[in-house]
């Protein structure tokens, strides 16, 4: 087979949440626990993270795992959904998994695949961990990719866990309330393992208090803590002072990154009580600390082949890409495109129909100009149907069929003053990536 062939098998013959919806969904550990077991078990030779989160799962596991490789760690980074290529969600230092390794992978597993029908993420996350054993990475950064509880990744019993927040996303699976998915993703909450909370309301510190005492584990809500005392934006992204790292500067930018850059040094904190960044524990050499947080930090999409998060493509004009596509992401962009200093602001947008496109859509800024489209996935909502609806809201835009049509529309008459953000799904995103960048 070839890496081609591969993939149209991972994407197209295995059920596939991400492709599918709800029916591409296989709930439950049954199969991923069959493979673990054909494969001798590959998580158990290497120290796991563990995060999950709404919002910020993604940022805070490069973070993370561009500190541990700053500070001499051969470390592993599995994360979800790709952008490009299915090679990005399965990392080690950065550098992504081979197409010889995911083509011999699936050839060499193909009979047991077709056998137990395991989805798409089911195989990805065992790949993933064979891979780091093979590598012999000293750690890995494991990013959940939904829920927790029923998660592939909820095999693995990881030296520390870290749920970044909860808001309403996924409803039709992971429940209706914040309660019911605190619950869902503080199932990752092992037993003597720390946890720490990012952010949390009181209807969900109740629920992770509660399974943190039931597991006897150790739980910090970083934003009690609060390690960024101040952050201020800078041309080359944020820049920070933390309470006891002292001041760095981070490349990632975006209004909800100084909440996720907390939840990273707090967890940075409890790494150190582990045994972890020795690095940054030398008596009385700041100086080394803070290098090395700089150049994790301000390096993190090098290191560790970061997209998507308000990633700036170009400017004169400005084109800024961010992959959030839920209400809990869009109370920070909304924001951030409003206070926007702009001759025109265009909004390439676009969501799946499985998400809270109402909660969403009304948060959408009333001063830009939209041209809706759609991604590459047949749970894309029609640009025609967000048109209508976006027409109630007294959005103003025209319809066009694939993100390449819209941004050149967009793109069509623009002054280096004006702003463009592509957004609203990462099939958005994705799409622009592969076809204009």
């Amino acid at each position: 087979m070839s890496y081609q062939e591969v993939t149209e098998y991972l994407f197209n013959q295995t059920a596939n949440f991400e492709k599918q919806g709800v029916t591409g969904y296989k709930e439950g550990l049954g199969n991923v626990l069959a493979l673990d077991e054909h494969y001798s078990h590959p998580h158990k030779q290497f120290k796991t993270i563990h995060v999950a989160g709404t919002n910020g799962k993604g940022s805070v596991s490069h973070l993370i795992a561009s500190q541990l490789q700053t500070c001499g760690y051969k470390v592993g980074l599995y994360t979800s959904p790709h952008i490009v290529d299915f090679r990005e969600r399965i990392r080690v230092n950065g550098i992504p998994v081979t197409e010889e390794y995911v083509v011999k992978f699936v050839e060499e597993g193909k009979a047991l695949f077709d056998t137990i029908k395991p989805s798409f993420f089911e195989i990805a996350t065992i790949m993933a961990f064979c891979y780091f054993k093979d590598m012999d990475v000293d750690v890995a950064v494991v990013e959940v990719g939904l829920g927790g509880r029923l998660d592939s990744t909820n095999i693995i019993t990881p030296i520390l866990s870290i749920i970044t927040n909860v808001s309403l996303d996924h409803t039709q699976l992971l429940g209706n309330s914040l309660e019911q998915i605190a619950q869902e993703k503080g199932g990752i909450i092992k037993h003597g393992v720390p946890v720490i909370i990012g952010e949390a309301t009181p209807e969900t510190r109740k629920v992770f208090d509660k399974l943190a005492e039931k597991a006897n584990a150790p739980i910090v809500y970083a934003e009690d803590e609060q390690e960024i005392e101040s952050y201020e934006e800078t041309s080359k992204g944020i820049h920070y002072k933390a309470k006891h790292f002292g001041e760095f500067d981070c490349e990632l930018r975006g209004a909800y990154q100084p909440k996720n850059t907390n939840t990273v040094v707090v967890a940075m904190r409890r790494m150190m009580d582990l045994g972890y960044l020795a690095c940054c524990t030398e008596p009385g050499n700041n100086s080394k600390m803070q290098h090395e947080m700089n150049t994790a930090f301000t390096e993190v999409t090098k290191l560790t082949g970061l997209m998507g998060r308000w990633q700036v493509i170009k400017t004169q004009p400005t084109v800024v890409c961010d992959t959030g596509h839920n209400p809990g992401a869009w109370q920070y962009l909304s924001k951030q495109l409003e206070e926007q200093d702009c001759r025109q602001l265009r909004i390439v947008f676009g969501m799946v129909e499985d998400k809270d496109v109402h909660s969403v859509m009304s948060m959408l800024p009333k001063k830009a100009t939209y041209y809706f489209t759609k991604g590459s996935t047949k749970r894309a909502m029609p640009e025609t149907s967000l048109k209508a609806f976006a027409e109630q809201l007294g959005l103003k835009g025209d319809c066009y069929p694939t993100v390449d049509k819209a941004y050149r529309a967009a793109m069509e008459g623009t002054t280096e003053d004006d702003f463009i953000f592509i957004g609203g799904s990462t099939y958005i995103v994705a799409d622009f990536m592969k076809n204009i960048v």
